[in-house]
């Protein structure tokens, strides 16, 4: 049996079938010692002589890949891979996949959540309430609202059929759309500009990328309504947090509610959680039950599929490392 490290805290001790998918395919999972996201020195020992890896939102460095030559795959339990530097994974032969199609859902809750939370006023009332206090205070409605989606793929797409059963008029911004469910759920395509000048929410689902870094600036965050929120359950460094703080310290904007951050975790001092309209969750919006089971199902099986010669197209990140992609190292 061959190893495979499970690096994500989230699958550590549960019975799911990626593990039965896994062991069917010769390969035996084995776990780090610490059951948190692991440093780049921490990922520098827990890969020795581990030729697959099913990964978390740990850093994948050129450091990191260059020291391991054993190491065959990293297979994304989710669909994002900026924490993998795949330029440096191609040039060692490590064939990299993401989890397609497992997490829209996940996130699409997830960010209603938060848009729910924010519109409720829900901590504020909460701590309110358990510190003996009785705030009944008007809040605001969904329906009615504008909400403005920033990418509109698999999980924008999955955020537009929510919103339009809390009867939200729907703004995207999305320079390759799917024109016939834009038309089907009656969605205006706009400029990001218009979308963050009219919308009364705008929620992030695009990925990182050098040209997508700090999107939400200064600069894009003055065009918002002072009366507007933010939701980020994307990737930490689509937002500029210097700028976010003072826009929300200067009532810029109204709020925003934060899944990601540009540093995992954020320092316990970070001045975004000390603000009250700033509503915080630790990088859950893709792992609920089903979808973390479904995520891990879909890393093992490419992992076990390239270990036999397979090429699971859909899954995997740098086709370009095909022709020189070997399992043995021999």
């Amino acid at each position: 049996m061959q190893p495979v490290l499970i690096a994500p805290a989230p699958l550590a001790g549960i019975k799911a079938s990626f593990l039965d998918v896994l062991r069917a395919g010769g390969f035996e999972p084995v776990y780090p010692a610490k059951q948190a996201q692991l440093t780049e020195a921490e990922l520098l020992e827990a890969l020795r002589g581990i030729p697959a890896v099913i990964a978390g939102s740990e850093p994948y460095t050129a450091a990191v890949i260059a020291a391991h030559p054993q190491l065959r795959v990293i297979a994304r339990a989710g669909v994002g891979y900026d924490a993998v530097d795949v330029a440096a994974a191609t040039a060692h032969g490590v064939a990299v996949t993401i989890a397609p199609g497992t997490n829209q859902d996940a996130v699409a809750e997830h960010t209603f959540a938060l848009i729910l939370g924010l519109a409720k006023n829900l901590p504020s009332q909460h701590n309110a309430l358990k510190a003996g206090r009785w705030e009944r205070r008007a809040n605001l409605p969904v329906r009615g609202r504008t909400l403005g989606i920033v990418g509109l793929g698999r999980i924008g797409k999955a955020v537009a059929l929510r919103a339009k059963a809390f009867a939200m008029p729907l703004l995207a911004y999305e320079p390759y759309p799917d024109h016939s469910f834009v038309a089907e759920h009656g969605i205006r395509l706009v400029s990001l500009e218009t979308l963050l000048a009219e919308s009364d929410f705008v929620s992030l689902h695009v990925p990182l990328t050098p040209e997508s870094r700090y999107l939400i600036n200064r600069r894009t965050l003055g065009l918002m309504k002072p009366t507007a929120f933010l939701v980020n359950t994307a990737r930490g460094g689509l937002v500029n947090e210097a700028d976010l703080l003072q826009a929300l310290q200067a009532g810029w904007i109204a709020g925003a509610a934060l899944d990601v951050f540009e540093e995992e975790p954020p320092p316990a001092d970070h001045p975004l959680l000390a603000l009250e309209n700033v509503l915080v969750t630790p990088h859950a919006a893709g792992v609920d039950l089903q979808s973390r089971d479904e995520m891990a199902h879909s890393a093992a099986s490419a992992i076990v599929a390239l270990s036999r010669g397979q090429w699971p197209a859909e899954q995997i990140v740098n086709p370009e490392v095909r022709p020189h992609f070997r399992w043995s190292i021999s």
